[in-house]
Formats: structure tokens, sequence, C-alpha cells
């Protein structure tokens, strides 16, 4: 999979109730079908432009969707519990800048990208103390600090086959292997000489990266 060119400090977690879900967002074409049995709240006239990807619970892609919706299935936080919320367990990044990307959930696997010098982490829901699975540092040209418009942050990493895609501050895509941390490859998208830098989170598309 290449791409296509087209042109926090900490990470909290919070505790709550055990887990529930809904049955879904029904999409728009099969509302009136699924009104009956889902138990997922249903505003008249509104529905979902894409379904979740990914199974319920996992974060697979920025906004959670190509509709970029953010919704999410999940049931566990109410109106009645969200007074119990509490902070489970911190992760620091140790960068401290901002932090725009949101966190990846595949399996029982958080991934995370930092602000330049764009530092993946992966870090192991599975185990008490969530630690540290692998951490990567792709190659990254200093001098892009001095030239990105709108600080040196990152909006996140995408997966899709077993990989986590994510950009650069310098121009550059890459690609990890999600479960060793491995860099499979690196490709320019971008030319600092002309100015140009990247902060957006990628996205895959029929087995494109854009």
């Amino acid at each position: 999979m290449r791409p296509t060119r087209l042109a926090v400090p900490f990470i909290l977690i919070v505790g709550t109730l055990a887990c529930a879900r809904d049955t879904g967002a029904p999409a728009r074409d099969s509302a009136a079908a699924n009104a009956s049995t889902s138990t997922a709240p249903v505003v008249a006239g509104t529905a979902l432009a894409a379904p979740h990807i990914g199974p319920a619970g996992e974060w697979q892609m920025p906004a959670g969707d190509y509709a970029g919706s953010r919704y999410s299935e999940l049931a566990q936080i109410t109106p009645a519990n969200v007074k119990n919320l509490h902070a489970a367990w911190t992760f620091s990044t140790g960068v401290l800048r901002g932090h725009e990307g949101q966190p990846l959930v595949v399996g029982n696997t958080m991934y995370v990208v930092t602000p330049y010098p764009n530092v993946g982490y992966a870090l192991d829901l599975a185990t008490e103390g969530q630690p540290l699975k692998w951490k990567v540092r792709p190659e990254n040209a200093q001098a892009a600090v001095g030239l990105a418009c709108c600080d040196v942050v990152n909006r996140g990493a995408a997966y899709a086959d077993g990989k986590i895609f994510y950009n650069l501050l310098d121009g550059h895509t890459v690609a990890v292997d999600a479960a060793s941390g491995k860099l499979l490859w690196r490709t320019q998208m971008g030319q600092l000489g002309k100015g140009e830098t990247m902060t957006m989170a990628p996205i895959v598309v029929k087995g494109k990266v854009r």
C-alpha cells in the first residue's frame, strides 16, 4: 500500500461503569427498517453518511468514519454516570506542544502520534499499567519547524491492513508495522524548499493512502 499525492503532552484515560453497547445508528437508507429494533437514540431527519470503521469500541481512522462524524456506538458513558468519571492512568509523550491527533485503538492497542518530532507510540491496553509496546521516531527534518504556519501539531494516524500510517511535519508519509513498530516505508509528499509542511491525518481508501 503506497500513498497517492494530495497535495497530549499527556493522554488522560477515564474510567466508568461496565461497558454496554447500542446496536448502532442506522444508515440513511435503512433507518425505517432498523427503527423498531435499534436501541440507539433516533433524531428525526438526521443520519450518518458512512458506517463506523471497525468493531464498536475500536477507533481505526481519524474521526471514526469517512464522514468524519466521530460517532461511537458505545453506551458506557451516560448522563447518569458521567459524574463518576475519574483518571485511571496517564501517559506522557514528553513533547510539550499542542496534541491535536486523536489516539487510535485497534484490538487491545492504543496508537498515539506526537507533534513534531512526530514520535509514534503503541500502548498495551490489555496489561495493567498500559505499558509501552513500541516507540518509533522516523527521520524528520528540523527545518520544517520554522516553516510550519500553524504550530507543529500532528492530527493523527490511520490504520489499515496491519499498518499504522501517519504524516511527518517535513512532508513525508510513513507506514509502520502495527505489531512491531518497524518502519516499513517513508515517502516524500511535500517539499520544504517550497515551504510545504504536513500536519494533516492521512486517510486510507481502497488500498491507497491519501
